[in-house]
């Protein structure tokens, strides 16, 4: 038995669920793995997440208070030892939104109208002490398409074109630091989402995977679940959520798409190289499938006129995801360490 198999039985025993069976739920794209116990007719789940890796459930602990603060379904945690990387919590069940809406296609409204409305009833919260998500930060993730996809494509990094790029975009995301901002979870979208029809209000959506939340501006967990790397959300569906928020909030609608484009773009561009990394450093290729949705929302987002300036660093210099490309990308898998 290894020294970490050690650690989580005694952590378990020390919690009461030292007997209970356990069954893999998943892991994500991190080095978290979550384990389902069942124990006398009641579950939890079990977060792993090992710190010699890099993990830390701090975070997520304390953005667990304070979702739950402000009346959302953010998981309960029953028991934690934060020095090993283990918490025990709520167990939200298996209604993922993805889930439902592909078993039930007409559910794709009415969830995307509870998610969205989770977003307008956290707006409306006080807003706590986390890390600024402002121009700077962004601009840097959104390199990550010239560190990891560039590089993974072409062979190499062009460091002119990145500078200038980083330079033209963070110039862009500036005035957004402006605005007041608001608690964002960052990975807000269908398979982080857990449908509790038994629940009431904005508490019948579940949250998953916030923990990397950090103060930004509103309209970003919006373009995270809209403009989905991993499902497709109909045109119909994005323009009417769009629109339910503005009302909602009665925010400047011109003002506000201007900002969403730009923070789509940010975060496609993230996405674009954190998908490339996942395949090229940790041997995680089937995240590459995804790729092509991303690179569209990307073309979307160049097309608006607060992003459109940008579009000359991007398709001159990050090439289209092509077959070959995507392909190239698996074989290189687990070839390219870490800086």
């Amino acid at each position: 038995m290894s020294d970490r198999a050690e650690l989580k039985g005694h952590f378990l025993a020390e919690a009461g669920w030292g007997e209970a069976p356990r069954v893999l739920v998943a892991g994500d794209a991190s080095n978290r793995k979550y384990e389902r116990l069942s124990l006398n007719g009641r579950s939890r789940i079990l977060m792993d997440a090992p710190p010699e890796k890099g993990e830390d459930v701090r975070p997520f602990v304390d953005v667990t208070n304070q979702l739950r603060d402000v009346g959302l379904s953010a998981p309960e945690i029953f028991a934690q030892d934060a020095e090993h990387g283990f918490l025990l919590i709520e167990d939200l069940g298996d209604d993922l939104f993805a889930r439902l809406i592909k078993a039930q296609p007409s559910l794709e409204t009415p969830l995307y109208e509870a998610a969205t409305d989770v977003l307008l009833h956290l707006h409306r919260a006080a807003t706590p002490n986390l890390p600024r998500y402002d121009a700077k930060v962004m601009t840097d993730f959104a390199c990550l398409a010239f560190d990891w996809y560039q590089r993974g494509a072409t062979g190499s990094v062009d460091a002119s074109a990145r500078s200038a790029f980083a330079a033209a975009m963070e110039e862009a995301l500036s005035p957004l630091d402006a605005a007041t901002p608001v608690l964002i979870q960052r990975d807000y979208h269908a398979e982080n989402l857990i449908w509790l029809p038994d629940r009431h209000g904005v508490q019948r959506v579940g949250l998953l995977d916030y923990q990397d939340a950090m103060l930004g501006y509103p309209a970003y967990d919006l373009v995270s679940v809209l403009q989905d790397a991993r499902r497709d959300v109909s045109v119909e569906v994005h323009r009417a959520m769009l629109d339910r928020y503005i009302a909602k909030t009665g925010v400047d609608a011109a003002a506000f798409g201007d900002a969403y484009a730009l923070l789509g773009l940010q975060r496609n561009l993230r996405i674009l190289g954190v998908f490339a990394r996942l395949s090229l450093a940790y041997g995680k290729p089937h995240y590459v499938d995804l790729i092509p949705r991303v690179w569209g929302h990307i073309i979307t987002n160049l097309a608006h006129p607060s992003a459109c300036h940008l579009t000359e660093f991007i398709k001159v210099h990050l090439p289209e995801p092509t077959q070959d490309i995507l392909e190239s990308l698996k074989a290189q898998c687990k070839t390219i360490p870490l800086p």
